[in-house]
């Protein structure tokens, strides 16, 4: 079944109205027809299936016909990332870590940041579209741009992923038995010394996501998809 999104759903009203957008998506896209049943999430787990009733390219309307409550998941993966210069790249990891499945992303402001400025509204979209196609129901926090530093002290601990030298664990070995893990991502000059040694003094542990020299985007990636297979197992 086909899976749209909605910020709120009225469980209380049983009619429901598309944005203007799906309604020329449902009309003119998927050719939908009077009596046909969609799907619906608001991204906070709730599943709503709705049946059309009436369709077209300005305005699709329908009635709710069955609600499913989704739990949140067990784990949760939050990766605080600087955003690369180039914005296609942010935008290719926002994607695939919300179809592999991430709990939050929180943009990072480093000493070595070449982009200083992010389109949220954009990015959202990104994340309600990668959504929609990968039939999930908890759409990923995300953070405005926030410093370093400030984040890192809001944070009661966490891992720093960086190509500095010094001792490191790997990713896998030590976040097996966390529920919830919070993982930096530096940019593509990596972190700094100064910062890789402040986020250690702030209950923060370096990692080592292999021994290949990842872009940002990859890195982050990485961070996601090994957290996602040791909570698929634990």
């Amino acid at each position: 079944m086909d899976l749209f999104f909605h910020n709120t759903i009225d469980l209380k009203n049983p009619a429901f109205v598309f944005s203007d957008e799906e309604s020329r998506h449902l009309s003119k896209v998927l050719r939908k027809q009077p009596g046909d049943l969609v799907a619906v999430t608001d991204g906070k787990g709730l599943e709503v299936h709705i049946q059309i009733q009436n369709i077209s390219s300005r305005k699709t309307n329908g009635h709710l016909v069955e609600t499913i409550v989704h739990p949140a998941p067990k784990h949760q993966t939050h990766i605080a990332i600087a955003p690369t210069k180039n914005n296609v790249r942010l935008e290719w990891f926002l994607e695939k870590a919300t179809e592999i499945g991430i709990h939050r992303i929180t943009p990072l402001l480093c000493q070595h940041s070449e982009r200083k400025v992010i389109k949220h509204d954009r990015l959202t979209k990104i994340l309600q579209a990668a959504l929609k196609q990968s039939q999930q129901f908890h759409l990923p926090q995300l953070d405005e741009l926030i410093s370093f530093e400030t984040f890192v002290a809001q944070q009661k601990k966490g891992y720093i992923a960086h190509c500095n030298t010094g001792e490191k664990f790997d990713l896998a070995d030590i976040a097996a038995t966390e529920k919830s893990n919070c993982i930096l991502i530096g940019p593509e000059g990596d972190f700094s010394v100064d910062e890789v040694t402040f986020a250690e003094k702030n209950n923060f542990q370096s990692i080592s996501l292999g021994s290949q020299r990842l872009r940002t985007e990859t890195a982050a990636l990485v961070a996601c998809h090994t957290l996602s297979l040791i909570h698929r197992n634990i």
